[in-house]
């Protein structure tokens, strides 16, 4: 049967090949695949902000009752930055693991699995003050990041590989949406009428299960990646299923025999480790554009806005009991950028977007440095260092957000694209693991200069970018590969070379006695 989702209105196209309308089970995957990874990953980077006082006199008090001495301001650092950024210490385990994850039980498995460390984490992180033991709050955060690095890996892999081309990009944005929205709902979460109390920030924690078991429930009753049923499963039944699900149209020959080819091209390789995509030629730049996009998504500055949110506004002057509320309109202004990126992508591009939005964030950087330096010689300052921060936040969201997991997916056909994940992610987690170390020593020792560093980081990735990226949007992987191929220093005409990174989109390829034939014109919607 195919999915019972009834099919959602959409954009029409004059190529019968593409799907008439987005199916409703094809959002159902996008969303509620999202809802239980990217969205606790986002919560995660802001629910640390309401309690941290609490959490604070949290380990005071332990510490008093353990050594009988009140606790050094430098340890109280310490230990705080420990808890934020061993988050992402687990997120490079997390990213190291989804290799493996997802070859033995599939995209979708590996998503269901990952909510069993969202539960543990709950039970942790809202158990250690009655504990006693701010130990269970450090480990709560790292098997948190756990779940959010295989999360991060999976969940953009899953939905590059059920997307149609035309629409890869924005589904794809869903990863970038419910993380703002996943932090959205731990600004509001924290408020203190609600769970940002000290008798209640323990339960802020006990939420991180809802969204897992809302997905657990969900999840399993939408189809697998096609292609990883076809490609790695050689179940042609489930693909066919999967493909009419997700296509929304019986007849899914077309894009069956064009994911048949690409396997019998790949049937000679094997699934490509990280060391042979670094040494492949043909794919360099690829690489070295995915590290960057990677390092300058964490690096440019805005994870230590989520972490620090509080701090940045109590120093800019705004009084600390209208705070909370202030803060929710970052939270709204992110979700907002990301919805709009979502709709717009397909129309602009890929390329565009990131390099306005690193653009737009080192110019507010900039002005928001300045306004820093004169807060207190005007009253009306604060606000404009505030107009900077969602400013920052809103270019953010608008392109650098969510493209770098879209890119990833793009710039590399099947057999590598598990290794250029893994890849993806231990830069990913390694640059979020050295911003929520040093960013309060960088604050310490910088003070209103701290952000001229992410200035400087958003500057090089937008040049970079402008110089280097090549447009992504509606291309075929042979399409993006000729793109590649020039600054890469590998003729187009080597067919050892073509037939390693992949079969061209809209051809059927057939090999027999060691030769290509095309035969014939293959249009599919992915």
């Amino acid at each position: 049967m195919d999915c019972p989702c009834k099919n959602l209105p959409g954009s029409h196209s004059d190529l019968d090949w593409i799907p008439q309308r987005i199916t409703a089970c094809l959002v159902n995957a996008a969303f509620f695949g999202a809802f239980g990874s990217s969205y606790l990953y986002g919560y995660n980077l802001s629910v640390v902000n309401a309690p941290a006082l609490y959490i604070k006199t949290f380990y005071n008090q332990t510490w008093m009752e353990r050594y009988g001495e009140p606790i050094g301001a430098d340890m109280v650092t310490m230990l705080w930055s420990i808890t934020v950024s061993i988050f992402a210490i687990g997120g490079l385990l997390g990213a190291l693991c989804v290799t493996l994850l997802t070859k033995l039980i599939g995209r979708k498995g590996t998503l269901l699995l990952n909510n069993g460390f969202a539960v543990i984490a709950a039970l942790l992180l809202a158990l250690g003050e009655k504990a006693r033991s701010f130990e269970m709050l450090i480990i709560g955060r790292f098997v948190m990041g756990v779940d959010s690095g295989i999360a991060l890996s999976a969940l953009p892999m899953y939905l590059g590989e059920i997307s149609p081309r035309h629409m890869r990009g924005s589904i794809g944005q869903f990863n970038s949406i419910l993380i703002c929205l996943g932090v959205f709902t731990g600004q509001v979460l924290g408020l203190p009428e609600l769970l940002g109390q000290e008798s209640r920030w323990n339960f802020l924690f006990a939420f991180l299960a809802l969204p897992a078991l809302l997905q657990l429930c969900v999840l399993p009753f939408l189809p697998e990646s096609p292609r990883f049923l076809l490609m790695e499963r050689r179940d042609e039944a489930g693909a066919e299923k999967a493909f009419r699900a997700f296509l929304g149209k019986k007849d899914v020959s077309k894009e069956l025999e064009e994911v048949h080819a690409e396997g019998r091209a790949q049937n000679t390789l094997h699934m490509a480790s990280v060391t042979e995509l670094l040494l492949n030629p043909a794919l360099r730049w690829q690489v070295i554009t995915v590290i960057v996009t990677m390092a300058c998504y964490q690096l440019c500055g805005l994870n230590a806005i989520w972490y620090y949110t509080n701090g940045i506004l109590r120093d800019s002057g705004f009084a600390e009991n209208v705070i909370p509320y202030i803060v929710l309109s970052t939270g709204g202004i992110e979700t907002l950028a990301a919805v709009v990126s979502g709709l717009v992508i397909e129309r602009i591009g890929r390329r565009p977007l990131l390099i306005f939005g690193f653009s737009a964030m080192a110019f507010f950087f900039g002005l928001l440095t300045v306004f820093l330096n004169f807060q207190d010689q005007y009253t009306w300052m604060p606000y404009l260092s505030f107009t900077c921060i969602l400013a920052v936040i809103a270019s953010f969201c608008s392109g650098p957000g969510g493209i770098p997991f879209v890119l990833t997916g793009e710039l590399f056909e099947q057999s590598y694209r598990p290794a250029a994940f893994m890849i993806a992610g231990i830069v990913n987690w390694v640059a979020n693991f050295a911003v929520g170390l040093l960013f309060p020593f960088m604050q310490e020792s910088l003070q209103t200069y701290a952000f001229l560093v992410f200035l400087v980081v958003c500057v090089l990735g937008a040049v970079y970018l402008y110089f280097i990226l090549p447009e992504t949007k509606n291309k075929t992987f042979m399409d993006i590969s000729q793109s590649f191929a020039k600054i890469n220093n590998v003729p187009l005409g080597n067919k050892e070379i073509e037939n390693e990174l992949a079969i061209k989109a809209g051809s059927k390829e057939v090999e027999e006695n060691g030769k290509v034939i095309i035969d014939g014109e293959i249009e599919s919607s992915f």
